[in-house]
């Protein structure tokens, strides 16, 4: 089952892959999902049953600190209560590199705790955390959440984004081989400097906002070092190249808001 509230993602991308494996997906065309919100319990009990691998890649439709972290605390304890009665045996989560390091933004606050519940769920779940680098489509939100003063404030921080098509592919990949228990990080195969991919990003849509290098600027609304937005040297890379996902049609659809799980 794939518990998707709001992405980018397209859920066929998971069904190739996960088929195979027995798992059940669910999409938004789905009568669970077209009925109700998975923060409530009605009706979990019904579509977890046989489902052997749940893939949770659910946000919160508010980006209001404190809504933010009702959503991630109550839907992940719901839904975990009701995996383990139903015996699932692998809970996959989408969360973001460098979660761990970016606790002042309260959206981050938030996944920290989502993680916290899942690594310490009583009887435990089989599980893995994906941290993934940010998207491609989320470039030009990153510029829309950080004006100042009509002009996009950025640190010049390194930055190694991905296609949300290959954030899929990992996933699925991910979801259908053996619990880690623990986290995997994913991430694109090139590494930038945030302003400057930001710089031309925006280029490429023509929008003539001026981007500054500011080592004081923040993050979604956390300070950030040289390498919180990069993975470690272990991470499983994506193949497409920026200059490539530029020529795709997923280029020109206009971002929405940057935070992803996607993601």
């Amino acid at each position: 089952m794939v518990s998707q509230n709001a992405g980018m993602f397209c859920l066929s991308e998971y069904k190739r892959p996960m088929a195979s494996n027995n798992a059940l997906v669910g999409h938004k065309g789905d009568n669970y999902e077209n009925r109700r919100d998975r923060r409530y319990r009605e009706g979990l009990a019904e579509v977890l049953k046989d489902t052997s691998v749940v893939v949770d890649v659910s946000n919160s439709p508010s980006w209001d600190d404190a809504a933010v972290l009702n959503f991630f605390e109550t839907s992940t304890r719901n839904l975990l209560s009701y995996e383990a009665a139903a015996g699932v045996g692998h809970h996959v989560a989408l969360s973001v590199v460098g979660t761990d390091q970016l606790s002042e933004s309260g959206y981050f606050r938030a996944k920290i705790a989502q993680e916290k519940l899942i690594y310490t769920h009583l009887p435990p779940i089989p599980y893995t955390i994906i941290h993934a680098t940010q998207f491609f489509e989320f470039i030009k939100g990153i510029a829309d959440i950080s004006i100042v003063d009509g002009k996009v404030h950025l640190p010049p921080v390194l930055f190694q984004p991905m296609a949300a098509d290959d954030v899929a592919t990992a996933v699925a990949r991910i979801a259908v081989g053996p619990p880690v228990n623990g986290i995997v990080e994913i991430g694109g195969p090139e590494q930038f400097r945030l302003d400057e991919l930001v710089r031309q990003r925006l280029a490429t849509l023509k929008d003539s906002r001026e981007v500054i290098a500011d080592p004081k600027a923040l993050y979604s609304g956390a300070k950030v070092s040289e390498r919180t937005l990069v993975p470690g040297n272990n991470a499983r890379l994506g193949e497409t190249r920026f200059e490539t996902w530029l020529t795709q049609p997923a280029a020109q659809i206009p971002s929405v808001h940057p935070k992803p799980n996607a993601a």
